[in-house]
């Protein structure tokens, strides 16, 4: 009987140990060499590779509006929601309990009632504080909700795979992306501790055709349905002149994709690189890609959480890794007044990155994620300037600030980064 126990015991342990694994990993080959800089952002190649390399190539024909804190996005998703004439398809990662996750669970349901199909794809482990009202009250009016990646004995080898994506597609034609989940803490417009600072945009042109395909890729996986025809992707007219595409990253295939974006970015920056991130723990590579853009002249200015943060062990992780950014010059800010949840990247006031992506490991290898590129300087600029106002409520981090920080502190961070690739 002893024997058999310890066999059976031996069985659960290597059973425990792979899953653990497999759900750490992504399986892919990584980006494990830098990028060689062959061409600045101004060049004609630095587009036409971006497109190629990360998916659907960069178009025109697109409109952008930048949408800042909750007072400007929850409004403009709802009034989009509540426009609707043909489809409506919405994925995100965090969805909890309140009164703005009631009011779209409202605004949704009255959709589907009046015969609007809507499909609605909730990360499971994102979801997990929502009220089951609302999914009921969805069902009930005949959405089609599907959580992503629910426990199933079939899938425990995915448990680690979230969805992080955020993209509203209204019609086929009007796209919301940004960093913005469904709950309070992102309502008001960071007034305060308990209301967060965030950017979201809203997107007309041929690009929504592209929001929508990424939402498609998920939505497949989980159902096996595929929705396509004029309803989801209808044919688009210009809305604009702005340039962009819309591409995603996940561990099933491309998860290197964001990563890369961010790399070949950082190398072709001539003068400029700003970038928001609400968890930022590079790992070494993209560390020296930063660097070494600093050390050839160009002005590196990145805001990070300050002590408002809703995860203490990544601000501790992402500080132990600031030595040799410091010390190539590169600026660090801290945002003061409440938790920084922004994830957007501003090259050369030319490239503007925003999206689900944070800027860590989880984000690179482990997460869906989707990314919106806009190639517009005018855009850009204006993208800078709402930066500088974030930096203005922020503090500016020394080198000698912080190698003299407590020893207590260093030693937490030493601890923590043992979590880097989990972050």
């Amino acid at each position: 009987m002893l024997t058999i126990a310890l066999i059976v015991l031996t069985v659960v342990v290597t059973l425990v140990v792979v899953l653990v694994i497999a759900n750490m990993s992504s399986g892919e080959k990584k980006i494990e060499h830098k990028i060689e800089r062959l061409y600045a952002s101004d060049d004609p190649q630095f587009i036409r590779s971006m497109g190629l390399l990360l998916g659907p190539p960069v178009g025109d024909g697109n409109r952008f509006e930048v949408l800042v804190n909750g007072d400007e996005i929850f409004p403009s998703m709802l009034d989009g929601i509540r426009s609707a004439r043909e489809t409506i398809t919405f994925e995100t990662f965090i969805y909890w309990s309140g009164a703005i996750g009631e009011e779209f669970a409202h605004a949704l349901s009255d959709k589907a009632r009046a015969g609007i199909p809507v499909h609605v794809l909730l990360d499971w482990v994102g979801s997990s504080k929502m009220d089951k009202r609302y999914l009921q009250m969805l069902r009930d009016s005949g959405a089609e909700v599907i959580q992503y990646h629910k426990p199933h004995w079939t899938g425990l080898g995915r448990m680690n795979d979230r969805t992080h994506r955020k993209l509203l597609v209204i019609d086929g034609r009007i796209g919301f992306t940004g960093g913005v989940g469904i709950a309070e803490e992102w309502t008001g417009h960071a007034q305060d501790e308990k209301h967060w600072r965030d950017t979201h945009f809203r997107v007309e042109g041929p690009v929504v055709g592209h929001m929508q395909a990424v939402f498609m890729d998920n939505w497949i996986k989980v159902t096996g349905n595929v929705l396509h025809g004029p309803r989801y992707f209808p044919e688009i007219a210009a809305a604009g002149d702005g340039l962009a595409h819309m591409f995603s990253s996940s561990p099933s295939g491309g998860s290197d994709d964001m990563q890369l974006m961010y790399l070949m970015a950082i190398t072709a920056a001539t003068h400029s690189i700003h970038l928001s991130s609400a968890y930022f723990v590079p790992d070494k590579l993209t560390i020296n890609a930063i660097v070494e853009a600093a050390k050839r002249g160009v002005r590196v200015r990145i805001i990070t959480p300050g002590k408002r943060i809703d995860t203490h062990t990544v601000r501790e992780a992402s500080r132990a890794c600031w030595g040799d950014l410091l010390a190539a010059g590169v600026e660090i800010y801290e945002y003061q007044p409440t938790m920084f949840h922004c994830k957007l990247i501003v090259v050369d006031e030319y490239l503007v990155s925003v999206g689900s992506t944070n800027f860590d490991s989880r984000s690179f290898k482990l997460n869906d994620e989707a990314n919106l590129n806009i190639y517009d300087r005018d855009f850009a600029r204006r993208q800078t300037a709402i930066f500088d106002a974030d930096v203005a409520r922020s503090k500016r981090i020394t080198l000698d600030e912080w190698r003299h920080r407590p020893l207590s502190e260093k030693m937490l961070e030493r601890v923590v980064a043992l979590l880097d690739s989990q972050l």
